[in-house]
């Protein structure tokens, strides 16, 4: 054991201090994964997570999000919740108040939200509404929102959303996924993921985040994975799942993040866009794989001062 360590995806620097403040203090990883990941979504200047997220082609913004216990694999997760911009803690409360569920999506989220106390508030921001509106003209950057270079896939998925906006008739007025990986001092591995999904999705759509084994796996055997980007990808390959096993067998995280990217880069899809993982062991150890150069992922220990930028490994 090496001790308290946090892990997260670009843009995770908004929370990671917050989460290893609890950590340094001896605080639960379960308690610092929700804190670093309500700073993110409360965090207007993210465009992909909670409050001012980019919305469905109706215009609407819905949340995703999830959390797993390493150490029981307890699970609790929301989908395509509106209206409430922390989903992060509803997943918590769903894992820790409705032990007999493990995911729930919609008007039964928000339903279980405000029967637990949670708080209404608009989503959707002035600055959010004029980007979902602009960022449909043509662009050589990629729709989720990481500043990589566009795909093939990317300019598809542009123009299908532009078909479906139009015929959704969206309010007249890039998805990137964060997530955050903690250990604790007792050895408790925590994974947690929180999203606004795909900008333009088709109303109700729900991605990997909120979905076990597909963009959050914790299993403090062996440790903990998380996927951001493509998620249909990570649905189809059981990406965070995929990345677990491979560290049951012996693989380093940046070794097993790279199998996994891999694996998802034999599965035919026309509108592929990029995909990234990152993982970390219960030793302490941790690594994170990208298709573009320039990837970084983000580090805290309890002798950090600000977070530590890491590049990840490129398939």
């Amino acid at each position: 054991m090496s001790g308290a360590i946090v892990i997260g995806s670009e843009r995770s620097e908004a929370g990671l201090p917050a989460a290893m403040e609890i950590l340094a203090r001896g605080g639960s990883a379960l308690d610092a994964v929700e804190a670093g990941l309500r700073r993110c979504e409360d965090n207007l200047d993210d465009h992909y997570v909670g409050t001012g997220g980019l919305p469905n082609a109706q215009g609407v913004v819905e949340l995703d999000a999830s959390l797993m216990i390493g150490s029981s694999r307890a699970f609790g997760g929301v989908g395509a919740v509106k209206g409430f911009p922390n989903p992060i803690s509803i997943a918590r409360a769903v894992l820790e108040r409705l032990p007999q569920h493990n995911l729930l999506v919609g008007p039964g989220a928000e339903l279980f939200a405000e029967e637990n106390g949670f708080e209404r508030a608009e989503l959707l921001t002035e600055e959010s509404r004029k980007l979902f509106l602009a960022a449909l003209q043509p662009s050589d950057e990629s729709v989720e929102g990481e500043r990589t270079a566009a795909q093939a896939g990317d300019e598809l998925y542009r123009k299908t959303a532009l078909d479906l906006v139009n015929r959704l008739a969206p309010h007249d007025g890039p998805w990137g996924t964060i997530n955050i990986l903690a250990l604790d001092s007792s050895g408790e591995l925590v994974v947690g993921v929180s999203t606004s999904g795909y900008p333009w999705k088709y109303p109700g759509r729900v991605g990997d985040s909120a979905l076990p084994g597909a963009g959050n796996y914790a299993d403090v055997r062996y440790g903990g994975a998380a996927c951001t980007g493509r998620g249909e990808l990570s649905m189809r390959a059981l990406g965070a799942r995929g990345i677990v096993a491979d560290l049951a067998r012996g693989l380093d995280p940046a070794e097993a993040c790279l199998a996994m990217l891999a694996d998802a880069a034999t599965l035919p899809d026309e509108y592929r866009a990029e995909l990234r993982c990152l993982a970390l062991t219960p030793d302490g150890r941790h690594g994170a794989a990208a298709g573009q150069s320039g990837s970084v992922y983000v580090v805290m220990t309890e002798s950090s001062t600000e977070p530590e930028f890491h590049p990840r490994s490129m398939l």
